[in-house]
């Protein structure tokens, strides 16, 4: 089919000059070539559009419908094609994002609050769910994700930092049971699961700087799969459980939960930005991104050395108190 925008245009700015020359002059071409595309759009209606004479142009009765409409039509779609164009250049309308709990509830809120800030055009909408849903046909510019290693997929993913889960308790239940001295300790405690997509429910994989131990989870009380329910439970006492650094970092800096084991980090793993496409990104999603680089990523970073920071502080204090005894 042939170009019947082009030949709109051409046809509205016909009527609007009055001439075919002077839109021949407007896209330095000949006012034959101009009548052609006047009558290819005709024959493609199927009606006369204009009464021509040599000193004349008029339009038909359907030429005056057509000239009305076409005139509407391709209003709206230069407002489209401006506004398809600024969102590659202007952060503006509704950003879609999908996050993981417990990632969701601690740096990336902070983060999006000063990206919000910062581009006040563009409005947040931010979804919690474990899973990482269909970003095409659920509508969403961006998913949030921890995981050990992403699938095969057509989505382009960008890697934001990385973090490590450790094993809590609270004071009252080490006080009641004891504080596992070594790995082999573990197995008289009574052990939480939590289901991520970080790591199988069943095990934890433990890694410390002289070895590692995958320590199957044989029989569970409490098996939850979000860690802000773990975390209550672990407040209440119910057990050890493991929790991301991001998740436990203010509950161990105030002392309502402990590190167990802190000589060993359970399996690392990578936070990332997953999203559909890198070609004509978006400007809200590009500008995201960008954000999430420059205050995300340093946050992540900043909780590891805080928790490694607090651990440390830990070993000391009990150094001291050994050598002292």
């Amino acid at each position: 089919m042939a170009d019947i925008v082009g030949s709109m245009r051409v046809f509205v700015r016909v009527v609007e000059t009055g001439s075919f020359t002077a839109v021949a002059k407007e896209n330095d071409v000949t006012a034959a070539q101009i009548s052609r595309a006047v009558t290819a759009l005709e024959e493609q209606l199927h009606a006369a559009l204009l009464h021509r004479t040599t000193r004349h142009l008029s339009l038909t009765e359907a030429g005056s419908r057509f000239y009305e409409r076409a005139k509407a039509i391709l209003a709206d779609l230069d407002a489209a094609t401006d506004e398809a164009r600024n969102a590659s250049v202007s952060p503006a309308g509704k950003l879609r994002l999908h996050c993981a709990p417990g990632l969701a509830q601690s740096t990336v809120a902070a983060a999006l609050v000063g990206y919000q800030r910062d581009y006040p055009d563009v409005t947040v909408e931010l979804k919690i769910e474990q899973s990482m849903p269909n970003l095409v046909e659920d509508g969403y510019d961006v998913s949030l994700i921890s995981a050990t290693q992403l699938p095969d997929s057509i989505y382009v993913a960008q890697a934001l930092g990385s973090a490590w889960s450790v094993m809590v308790a609270s004071p009252d239940y080490v006080k009641r049971n004891g504080m596992p001295l070594t790995y082999d300790d573990l197995a008289t405690h009574t052990l939480l699961k939590l289901e991520t997509p970080v790591s199988p429910p069943d095990e934890w994989h433990l890694q410390s700087t002289d070895d590692a131990h995958v320590l199957p989870l044989t029989h569970a009380p409490l098996q939850v799969n979000a860690p802000d329910v773990m975390r209550a439970m672990l407040l209440n006492g119910a057990g050890i459980g493991t929790l991301a650094t991001y998740s436990a970092v203010e509950d161990l800096a105030a002392g309502t939960l402990v590190r167990v084991l802190p000589q060993y980090r359970v399996r690392p793993f990578t936070v990332f930005a997953v999203y559909p496409s890198r070609r004509y990104l978006e400007a809200k999603v590009r500008t995201l991104l960008d954000h999430l680089r420059a205050t995300l990523t340093p946050a992540l970073e900043a909780v590891g050395e805080r928790v490694e920071a607090m651990t440390n502080t830990i070993g000391e204090a009990a150094g001291q108190a050994a050598k002292s005894a």
